[in-house]
């Protein structure tokens, strides 16, 4: 029997989800409060929106998650290399 596959993953995994709901993880740590989770079952993709809700991951949302990591990444490379001054009383 051939496996038929949506974008959404299997079809059989994607009624599952319907009837008890996905079984998300996190599969990217954008930033500390921002991450990016897959079904393990239908491999549906969400992120976490503005409002801390979770959202269907599109293209656009995407782009802006990996802007967003960009920018995490480099303001925290340049705060780890920036001596810390210590004000002697």
């Amino acid at each position: 029997m051939k496996k038929t596959i949506t974008p959404d993953g299997n079809r059989l995994t994607g009624i599952f989800c319907n009837f008890f709901g996905h079984h998300f993880v996190v599969s990217k740590k954008v930033t500390e409060h921002i991450k990016e989770y897959r079904c393990v079952h239908c491999q549906k993709q969400v992120t976490t929106d503005e409002s801390g809700k979770l959202s269907t991951l599109t293209p656009q949302m995407q782009e802006i998650n990996n802007t967003l990591e960009d920018m995490y990444q480099k303001r925290n490379r340049r705060s780890a290399r920036k001596p810390e001054i210590k004000h002697v009383a």
